[in-house]
């Protein structure tokens, strides 16, 4: 392949299209990639189209909002793909906006690979039609996803996580630690409100005040916020200063492996971030808010299907992390959740075992199975 067009939508999917591509070049040398991207993308050497903060919005309300650029970007890309077709098109996660740009492709006899499925097992598995159109191939990082393609009849395979791949089963919290300038002190409380303005917005005063109340529950205990941009901590920092707990709650715009990793329990919004501190072993309390239109909608329409949300609770087919959604977020519930894992060390100690476990059922050599696959696609 000489030219393989990538499309992601966050940050997320940056971390996961990143070591594709690079598994990619080692299969062909000479590829060029052009699409849309991150920073890590772009060191892999990705010719990024537009930002990728164009594309990163969530929620049914939240996409309508945005709906008019996003369907001027697709069409671009769709004009620019079909005009001078690369050998490949693969959509990394973002399925409302890659799976419309694929069908196209794939129409005019592109491949067309999406990498992360969409949470059809979830909610919404009317996409699977649609899905079984736009696609040439499914890539899947967990599992638990293959069987409702399989039904389905869209070629899918299971590659892995490429992040259980790097992260080792052992984890050295003093590295971690070390690496933020933590010294030794107090037990230590991850807080990770989110990587988008509007979670941060809803999250931010809910997480100031279970931290307000964590503060005075446990004078010892320290606070360590990761933030994905500058912005957002400004945003953070806000809430925190009008829940008079600023000076409680370090900042961290480091990774956020290194502040999962250093800490001994974390508050964590929905997603991404559950996989990442189940992978770090640490014992975690998840929670988020929607906008109200959008929980309107989704309940309104019955297109929610599972009871559970975060990534552990689905991979070990159990509860092993408390979840607070919408109302039940509040930070009463959440600082008493928090405390519940201070204060049992045989509890937090069985948590970490069971995350050890799913993480090692998680290593699949990710990248190298999805090059390899991208590659079978092309070629048959």
């Amino acid at each position: 392949m000489r030219r393989i067009a990538i499309v992601a939508g966050e940050l997320s999917g940056d971390a996961l299209g990143a070591p594709l591509m690079a598994a990619l070049k080692r299969r062909y040398p000479q590829v060029r990639f052009e699409g849309v991207g991150g920073p890590r993308m772009a060191a892999e050497g990705l010719f990024s189209l537009y930002p990728l903060e164009t594309l990163s919005v969530m929620g049914l309300t939240e996409v309508l909002r945005h709906l008019p650029s996003l369907l001027r970007i697709r069409r671009d890309l769709t004009r620019r793909f079909l005009r001078d077709p690369p050998d490949c098109f693969i959509g990394v996660d973002a399925p409302d906006f890659n799976l419309g740009l694929e069908r196209r492709l794939r129409e005019r006899g592109i491949p067309a690979v999406h990498y992360v499925s969409p949470t059809v097992w979830a909610w919404r598995e009317g996409r699977m039609k649609g899905i079984a159109r736009s696609v040439s191939l499914m890539l899947t990082l967990f599992p638990f996803e293959v069987d409702v393609y399989r039904r389905h009849g869209v070629p899918v395979e299971w590659v892995g996580h490429p992040t259980a791949d790097r992260l080792p089963v052992e984890v050295d919290h003093d590295a971690h630690r070390a690496a933020l300038g933590i010294g030794d002190g107090g037990p230590i409380c991850a807080l990770l409100p989110g990587s988008r303005t509007s979670e941060v917005q809803r999250l931010g005063p809910v997480y100031a005040d279970a931290v307000r109340r964590l503060a005075e529950r446990f004078p010892e205990l320290r606070f360590i916020a990761a933030m994905a941009t500058d912005g957002l901590a400004q945003v953070f920092a806000e809430r925190l200063e009008e829940a008079g707990v600023a000076d409680r709650v370090v900042l961290s715009t480091s990774t956020s492996e290194h502040v999962l990793g250093a800490a001994d329990v974390a508050l964590v919004a929905s997603g991404t971030a559950t996989l990442e501190a189940l992978l770090l072993k640490t014992p975690m309390v998840m929670a988020y808010r929607m906008a109200p239109a959008t929980v309107w909608l989704v309940r309104r329409l019955r297109l929610m299907k599972i009871r559970q949300f975060a990534l552990p609770n689905l991979l070990a087919r159990e509860q092993l992390v408390a979840e607070y959604i919408q109302n039940a977020a509040s930070g009463e519930n959440l600082c008493d959740a928090i405390a519940g894992l201070l204060e049992d060390d045989a509890r937090r100690e069985a948590i970490r075992r069971r995350f050890a476990d799913i993480h090692r059922a998680l290593r699949h050599d990710a990248a190298e199975c999805a090059a390899d696959a991208i590659v079978r696609a092309v070629a048959g």
